[in-house]
């Protein structure tokens, strides 16, 4: 089995092959297949992420849920709890910098930060995933912190918010993700072609 690291560099590689046309495209298709899905409907509040290193353009799906009253949030690193995020409250007139990543993030505000237990979804960015719902991301376990707790609940059978769904290009599906202890499964990924669901 490849390691994490190679299969990073495989799939990241695999992602920069895809020109602007192709990238247009597939992030068109993927909204269209968001808004269609019944997750979606009558939700309020939604946490996602702003394109970084060939993922998925969300910002046609962002545009749908200002269009239609959804609340959107975005991830923000947290500047003294080391490798946690915060969610902050994201609309047109939002100030964005970047962050040590080099993403972009809202300009730090307390007064606009949800509790991750009262956002209805949240997506998620990843590297890679497999046929068992495993994700892969860039190696800081910056979401398998912020899931920890609901994954925690979802194994004592406890129906919890938010539900967290992973957002990739098809070209990111492989068949095995070697796995370690902290790492938090996923019990949906969309794609512009498919739509995952997997039992975790």
């Amino acid at each position: 089995m490849k390691t994490r690291d190679v299969l990073r560099q495989e799939i990241r590689y695999q992602r920069s092959l895809l020109n602007a046309d192709q990238q247009a495209e597939q992030s068109l298709l993927l909204s269209k297949r968001l808004i269609k899905e019944k997750v979606v409907k009558g939700v309020k509040h939604i946490a996602i992420y702003l394109a970084n290193d060939g993922e998925l353009n969300t910002q046609p799906f962002i545009d749908w849920c200002w269009q239609n009253n959804i609340t959107v949030y975005l991830p923000v690193i947290h500047p003294f709890s080391q490798g946690n995020l915060l969610f902050l409250h994201y609309t047109e007139t939002s100030s964005l910098i970047k962050n040590k990543y080099g993403i972009l993030e809202p300009k730090l505000d307390v007064r606009h930060i949800i509790t991750v237990a009262n956002l209805d979804i949240i997506f998620t960015p990843l590297v890679a995933f497999d046929r068992y719902g495993n994700r892969l991301g860039m190696g800081g376990g910056f979401y398998d912190r912020t899931l920890a707790t609901w994954y925690a609940q979802y194994k004592q059978n406890q129906q919890t918010k938010p539900l967290p769904i992973g957002l990739a290009h098809d070209c990111q599906k492989v068949d095995n993700i070697p796995s370690e202890t902290w790492d938090i499964p996923l019990l949906k990924i969309i794609t512009p072609t498919i739509s995952y669901h997997f039992d975790i």
